[in-house]
């Protein structure tokens, strides 16, 4: 008999031995289908996790750098930072002026303020005062209209860019360009609409917000204030001497001694990619925890109601062993019927996981993604669990010496 006969014919044995034990083979499955739907939607949050992470920051931009007072992501002490001064718009316009490896500079300030447009009303609006270099730098996509130019930035000219949730909010129903809105309680025209952002790491709205140009921004809404200092560099493998020579203008405007520490920080999308392997990586391990804990428990069950099921077939193996079948085939026999239970247990686990993440796209913010390589792993773990927990039992079924497995009650 060909391996493949032999396959086929345990096949047919394991499957008709877990039909005869319909119960049994079903409540054996519950810990593997706990560690296929933990294992699965780990893998659906991180997947979704890393799309809007993904999306989030690719406003910032892999080729631009922001030179600000305070670092973006502080684990240290905020009493160390502080105290610093602020980033001036003469350094700003300094590194503009000097800056080699840089092909775009624009200084920016914001607020968080109100929009009024006739009877309507927005609160907590982000604005933003920036230059005409700023589409370029922040990769901006305009959904309607323009953006400001470098004259209506000179002359200050109250001028506007709002954001999608603005434009649907204030104008469900006509166009805004040439509108007039009162920002904190000046009167801009709109010119321009950004294209939907959507939220900054789940939480920010950047569609809730006004770009106005940075002269009009001062006169309008600053008091003393520090600027945030965005330099776009030739490109991303042009960063990191961006960084280096955007250092040494800052140390060189803010006269810091040699072998003293910035009084700045230098922020880059890095930064953020950097602690999401962290974070991503947390997470990744305690689902992994859960995941092997529940598999586990599931292997020891399976493990257990094979053996019982090789004591109780001990009699038949003998037959079968006598008659000419082969160690091999036996073994083969019992992996089977592990391997389909651990392989229906991920099946249902799936059927579970599935639902359960169309609901959560469907019913929060959180866009859980299941795609076809967290299912390929789920059934790939579901066989290898079965695989594992029945390789002992199988062996030792196979093991069994026929005149003592003939004399067995």
């Amino acid at each position: 008999m060909t391996l493949l006969a032999e396959i086929k014919e345990a096949a047919h044995i394991a499957i008709d031995a877990l039909r005869a034990n319909k119960l049994r083979s079903a409540l054996t499955t519950l810990g593997v289908v706990i560690g296929i739907v933990t294992v699965t939607l780990m893998g659906t949050t991180l997947n979704g996790i890393h799309g809007a992470f993904r999306r989030s920051i690719s406003g910032i931009g892999a080729d631009v750098i922001y030179v600000d007072r305070m670092p973006w992501l502080n684990f240290e002490d905020w009493r160390k930072f502080r105290n610093r001064r602020p980033i001036t718009l003469h350094q700003a316009n300094e590194i503009e002026r000097l800056a080699q490896t840089a092909i775009a500079v624009a200084a920016q300030a914001d607020i968080t303020g109100t929009v009024v447009y006739q009877q309507r009303r927005a609160d907590g609006v982000w604005i933003v005062g920036n230059t005409d270099q700023s589409l370029l730098i922040g990769g901006l996509a305009l959904q309607e209209g323009r953006w400001m130019n470098a004259a209506e930035v000179h002359s200050a000219r109250r001028v506007c860019v709002i954001g999608s949730y603005l434009a649907k909010g204030f104008f469900p129903h006509e166009s805004p360009i040439g509108r007039t809105i009162r920002v904190n309680g000046s009167a801009y025209e709109v010119i321009g609409v950004l294209e939907e952002r959507g939220n900054f790491l789940g939480g920010w709205n950047q569609d809730n917000q006004v770009a106005v140009p940075l002269t009009a921004f001062r006169q309008d809404f600053q008091t003393a204030r520090t600027y945030v200092v965005a330099v776009k560099a030739r490109s991303p493998a042009h960063v990191e001497e961006c960084k280096e020579e955007v250092r040494s203008l800052m140390r060189r405007l803010r006269r810091v001694p040699p072998g003293e520490p910035d009084d700045f920080a230098i922020n880059e999308q890095d930064m953020f990619l950097q602690f999401f392997l962290v974070f991503g990586g947390t997470i990744g391990a305690v689902g992994l925890f859960l995941t092997g804990l529940s598999l586990f428990v599931g292997g020891i069950g399976i493990m257990n109601i094979l053996f019982v099921s090789v004591a109780e077939r001990t009699r038949e193996i003998g037959v079968r062993k006598a008659l000419g079948a082969k160690r091999r085939t036996i073994l083969i026999q019992f992996l089977i019927e592990a391997v389909t239970i651990t392989l229906g247990a991920g099946l249902l686990g799936l059927a579970i996981a599935w639902p359960t993440t169309w609901a959560i796209q469907h019913f929060t913010q959180f866009a859980a993604q299941m795609s076809g390589w967290i299912v390929c792993i789920a059934l790939g773990v579901s066989i290898l669990t079965g695989v594992i927990a029945g390789m002992l039992p199988a062996w030792r079924a196979a093991r069994l010496d026929p005149v003592d497995a003939l004399r067995s009650d």
